[in-house]
């Protein structure tokens, strides 16, 4: 029996969180998914947006959710600082588990997340979703194929400009483990893994703090093989969100890799001796590759360690910036 005639696979959401919307747009529309249940704090909180996304059972404790044993996988979009909590008490109900990104706050709780779900047999992927775009597995033959020649530097993007800091918003609440690099350059670091395959030998940051939280940061990656990479990240500046994977020869552009501007037509270009090649992808909703993606595996029974992997090594990287910040030193991986 292939995935796709075996029976849909069923999601629960604990938390009526903003981005809890998009993905459950996103669970409604994948081929292979049902969105089930949810869960809140109140059951009139649960209520209201089950209601309001077409949701069938709501669920007033995050504990009633995990148990209910019709529900295969759930989507945990928590504050970062309750992923670990969460994530392991889903595993141990043998729930699968995506999560929202930063995988957790720390990379000690990272590693007890990825245990805990090879443990109990489960899932565990964090909510990165633009690695799941069809322009994503794109680019990458072109990093792959010899197009770009031998990759040297990659540097990446992403900010936004808050002219004032949104009262409550948990970015900024050291409480929830907040800070750009968490928020934003999570991302930019998942781009560095995603073009060089494996982790830096040491890397160096710095960052300015605000409320408590790293409000910008820039770092520096070291890779072997003459390899380099960039990033920053921050709240105080226009919104970019841009990658470049130099190679000897050529290099690649997307100028949108985090979320695309159109879901119609998703571009990126190749700027190399003979001039700008612009290409395009149509018509891909990544929201919903990642939900098909994560339900394929579901259906499969076999498990990929791969996700739960580079989750952590994203993590470990991050805390590892951090520090080097602290310490106003490189630090080594």
């Amino acid at each position: 029996m292939t995935t796709e005639t075996k029976p849909r696979v069923r999601w629960g959401i604990l938390s009526t969180a903003n981005i809890a919307t998009k993905v459950a747009g996103a669970i409604h529309l994948a081929r292979n998914a049902d969105l089930v249940a949810v869960a809140s704090r109140t059951e009139a909180r649960a209520t209201a947006w089950a209601q309001e996304h077409n949701v069938r059972t709501a669920y007033g404790t995050y504990d009633a959710l995990l148990a209910d044993a019709s529900l295969d996988v759930i989507y945990i979009p928590l504050p970062p600082s309750l992923h670990a909590e969460w994530t392991i008490k889903a595993a141990e109900h043998g729930k699968h588990v995506l999560c929202e990104k930063p995988l957790a706050a720390s990379a000690d709780e990272a590693v007890a997340m990825a245990d805990a779900c090879r443990q109990n047999g489960v899932q565990l992927m964090d909510g990165v979703m633009w690695v799941h775009h069809e322009r994503t597995a794109q680019m990458k033959r072109k990093l792959t194929d010899g197009t770009l020649g031998k990759l040297r530097r990659v540097t990446a993007a992403f900010t936004f400009n808050w002219d004032t800091i949104p009262a409550g918003n948990i970015r900024a609440m050291k409480e929830f483990a907040g800070g750009s690099l968490g928020d934003l350059g999570y991302y930019c670091v998942r781009a560095i893994l995603w073009a060089y395959e494996e982790m830096p030998t040491q890397v160096f940051a710095t960052a300015r703090y605000k409320v408590g939280v790293d409000f910008n940061l820039a770092g520096i990656l070291w890779f072997g093989d003459e390899r380099i990479a960039t990033l920053d990240c921050g709240f105080d500046t226009a919104l970019r969100k841009w990658f470049e994977v130099a190679g000897t020869r050529a290099s690649i552009v997307c100028d949108d890799f985090t979320v695309p501007v159109s879901e119609d037509a998703a571009r990126f270009w190749v700027h190399g001796p003979d001039g700008n090649e612009r290409n395009t992808v149509d018509g891909c909703i990544q929201e919903v590759k990642m939900i098909e993606r994560f339900s394929q595996i579901v259906q499969s029974g076999n498990l990929e360690a791969q996700w739960s992997d580079v989750a952590v090594n994203t993590t470990r990287i991050c805390d590892a910036l951090l520090e080097s910040h602290r310490r106003g030193e490189i630090v080594k991986l």
